[in-house]
């Protein structure tokens, strides 16, 4: 009598990238709380662009370590692309978001990403979703987009309109970043990226600590902490997982993930900063859950089925 062995079923390429995408969403959640904390003691560039420094040197060490090589004069575009809108757009706008903002209200903002990187793949020709896939992004986006307008009191402010800039440049980063990744892979995407944007950065950093240093050193550890999660954390690591699950997912679907991050974002900002959870809070974050569910089941074709 012959004993069978049973084997666990191999995940499909899809679900992988939602599950990593879903582990970068988690960290990349935690990125405006965390922001909030450094802000309150730093200058919102330096936590902008000290992060992106900090996250280019641990890179030049993953590549020296990985031994892994240049970087094709072809794909110099759109790593520009990716530091001008991962690197240094987003942060550096959101930083200068959350020295007004409570953090669960800059977070609800950022919801509109999803649809956003789907319509900048879109436009470039990456992926051609489906009408059924853009009527539930719309739907999520508008979701988040009219919890923000009640948290917010019917208008919006300087602040609001900053964050907005900032999604807008993350997702021209994430569709050129995805895409990229599935040929050089997400590790070398977002650490060429980093190194690309140092010449950039260095100097901003270099004059916002002039003058400033005892301050800095004095400024403590809460602050400290924070600077230190958005670097190494938000800057650095959540890419790892993002830019594969989309080399894996697609671009247009496994961005739907970020629909929970502001909900996420929420419950970070009542863990670290304690800011309220509201009941309204759990009921849209139950609605946008439930749109990312559908969204996923809706037809996304691929770069191969669009040419």
């Amino acid at each position: 009598m012959t004993t069978q062995i049973a084997t666990v079923p191999r995940l499909s390429d899809e679900t992988r990238g939602m599950l990593l995408g879903l582990a970068g969403v988690a960290i990349f959640s935690l990125t405006l709380p965390f922001t909030r904390m450094a802000v309150a003691a730093f200058e919102p560039s330096f936590v902008a662009l000290g992060r992106a420094l900090v996250a280019a040197l641990l890179a030049g060490l993953w590549l020296l370590w990985q031994r892994a090589p240049l970087p094709p004069r072809a794909a110099l575009p759109q790593l520009a692309v990716v530091s001008l809108g991962c690197v240094i757009g987003f942060p550096w706008l959101t930083s200068i978001a959350m020295r007004t903002l409570p953090a669960s209200h800059g977070a609800v903002l950022v919801g509109v990403l999803p649809l956003a990187t789907a319509l900048f793949s879109a436009l470039r020709g990456y992926e051609k979703p489906s009408r059924g896939f853009w009527l539930m992004a719309v739907l999520g986006s508008s979701l988040v987009a009219g919890f923000a307008l009640q948290q917010s009191g019917g208008s919006l402010h300087a602040a609001d309109l900053a964050v907005f800039a900032a999604v807008l440049l993350a997702a021209m980063g994430y569709a050129e970043g995805g895409r990229l990744s599935r040929t050089m892979g997400g590790q070398q995407v977002i650490s060429w990226a980093l190194l690309l944007s140092v010449p950039l950065v260095l100097p901003v950093v270099l004059w916002e600590c002039r003058g400033s240093w005892d301050a800095m050193l004095h400024a403590g550890a809460r602050a400290w902490g924070g600077f230190a999660y958005v670097s190494v954390f938000s800057m650095f690591i959540g890419f790892f997982f993002w830019y594969r699950g989309m080399a894996l997912g697609g671009v247009a679907r496994v961005g739907q993930v970020q629909l929970v991050q502001p909900f996420l974002s929420i419950v970070g900002a009542a863990l670290v900063l304690g800011e309220t959870i509201e009941l309204s809070n759990i009921l849209f974050a139950l609605a946008v859950i439930s749109v990312v569910a559908m969204g996923r089941k809706m037809q996304i074709s691929s770069e191969k089925d669009v040419q």
